[in-house]
């Protein structure tokens, strides 16, 4: 049986951060990342970095749903609609970014949490006035379940009001 170790590496949108990635490592002596954690870091990379649908497709299950307790999310019931969503926020607010403040995989539930805050200024067209010129930094986790190596559903915890306000959009 394999031995788990910790390592820390930096893990930067913009923002200095890094996290700690749990490796196992194998009677040989190898080292690999748990697989699922490998995936939920290459989706939030890809999610948050305005990919797309088309970036993120490919660690997702076709069908997988998103959830979200957020009024600007209220009709967003895919995972598709939620990362192509992602996408366009990145037009009124192309400074976006993110900091990862933490990240951690439940293996026994098989599923993957990222706690990160994401930074921006309305100064791009679009949103629902004329750039307002105000920022935003925005606390958000995503809960990310998989089925096999693919996220099946992504919940995301997020209080838009605030976020509204933040950026004179409410």
């Amino acid at each position: 049986m394999g031995r788990t170790i910790t390592a820390v590496r930096p893990f930067v949108s913009g923002v200095k951060s890094s996290f700690h990635t749990k490796f196992i490592t194998s009677s040989k002596g190898e080292i690999t990342m748990n697989p699922i954690t490998s995936v939920a870091m290459k989706f939030f990379h890809a999610c948050e970095t305005g990919k797309g649908w088309e970036g993120c497709r490919q660690y997702c299950h076709p069908d997988a749903t998103f959830a979200a307790q957020a009024e600007p999310l209220a009709e967003v019931r895919s995972l598709q609609q939620y990362t192509d969503w992602m996408k366009g926020t990145l037009t009124p607010i192309p400074d976006g970014r993110y900091e990862l403040r933490s990240f951690a995989t439940d293996e026994d539930r098989h599923s993957v949490c990222a706690y990160g805050v994401f930074y921006g200024t309305h100064s791009g067209p679009g949103g629902p006035c004329p750039p307002t010129g105000k920022s935003l930094e925005s606390d958000y986790v995503y809960v990310m379940e998989f089925d096999g190596d693919k996220i099946r559903r992504m919940t995301k915890i997020w209080n838009a009001g605030i976020a509204m306000k933040q950026l004179g959009w409410a």
